[in-house]
């Protein structure tokens, strides 16, 4: 199997292994671990998580507290999440870490599905 192939197949058997679609969306994203305090992107978010693009991932398994605003809301979303993918960008791919949410306040996962719907629809 060629690299290509291969990476098309790892990235279709990834996009499988979601439970939820995602959507382009560029997000400040505030997070801490127990001992640092980060402020990054996120361009991939839906209700099950985020993959913030950064050059410096931490571990997976490692826990953070998430904080951002989606558009549309002056609400600050908070919550908790683990660290469950790492990409460290050598294959072509954005440097960066997915992060799986513990708990996502009700409110905010609706508001979440409702950007991510109108997203798509825009990109129809």
């Amino acid at each position: 199997m060629s690299k290509v192939s291969l990476q098309a197949a790892e990235d279709l058997e990834a996009a499988e292994r979601r439970r939820s679609s995602r959507a382009d969306l560029i997000v400040r994203v505030d997070y801490a671990t127990v001992d640092e305090l980060f402020s990054e992107f996120t361009r991939d978010i839906n209700e099950g998580g985020l993959f913030i693009e950064t050059e410096k991932p931490r571990a997976a398994g490692t826990e953070v507290c998430l904080h951002f605003n989606l558009p549309g809301s002056d609400r600050t979303v908070k919550t908790n999440g683990t660290v469950v993918r790492v990409c460290d960008g050598s294959d072509g791919a954005t440097a960066g870490m997915g992060i799986e949410f513990e708990e996502l306040p009700p409110d905010a996962r609706t508001h979440i599905n409702q950007v991510i719907r109108t997203l798509r629809q825009r990109g129809e």
